[in-house]
């Protein structure tokens, strides 16, 4: 039996990664922010919302550009002497969870403190659940988006579902 107060669904998730080299970030990052119009979050786990884009710092010298639903990918041009990107967005899919119940159900799946400030509304952690690494994103007081490996996305909707019941 599901939770009456808790909702799961699964969307596609445009996204692009992008990392700066060692010895050149402060440049990489001063043009990537040039290109999108907007300051990049500056630690792990910050995120900078934009004209569609969601930008999250997942490491100390990457990043994820998340597009929300029929927002157009960034035209970007990233000097291979600075970084690279490449598209993750095929390989991903996005849980959008809601509810009152979800930090319940997610105290059964993820390793992610729902009430410490590095989990708070606006914030990202890396995690895991069932052993695959996801992206945990904090949207509200009662919602969240984990991004997941593609190729497992039934078998953790599953293991959410069972948690959720």
């Amino acid at each position: 039996m599901a939770s009456p107060d808790f909702s799961l669904s699964v969307v596609d998730c445009p996204l692009i990664q992008m990392e700066g080299w060692d010895g050149t970030l402060g440049q990489f990052e001063s043009s990537l922010s040039a290109s999108l119009g907007t300051k990049l979050p500056a630690s792990v786990g910050e995120t900078v919302r934009h004209n569609g884009l969601l930008v999250i710092r997942v490491a100390p010298r990457r990043l994820w550009l998340a597009l929300d639903d029929g927002a157009q990918a960034p035209s970007l041009a990233v000097d291979p002497d600075l970084g690279c990107s490449v598209s993750l967005g095929e390989g991903r899919v996005r849980f959008r969870m809601a509810g009152a119940d979800v930090a319940r159900v997610l105290s059964k799946c993820i390793t992610a403190d729902w009430r410490a400030p590095a989990a708070a509304p606006g914030r990202a952690v890396l995690t895991s659940l069932h052993h695959v690494p996801v992206l945990f994103l904090r949207t509200g007081e009662t919602a969240c988006e984990l991004i997941v490996p593609r190729s497992f996305s039934q078998s953790l909707s599953d293991w959410i579902a069972d948690a959720a019941g």
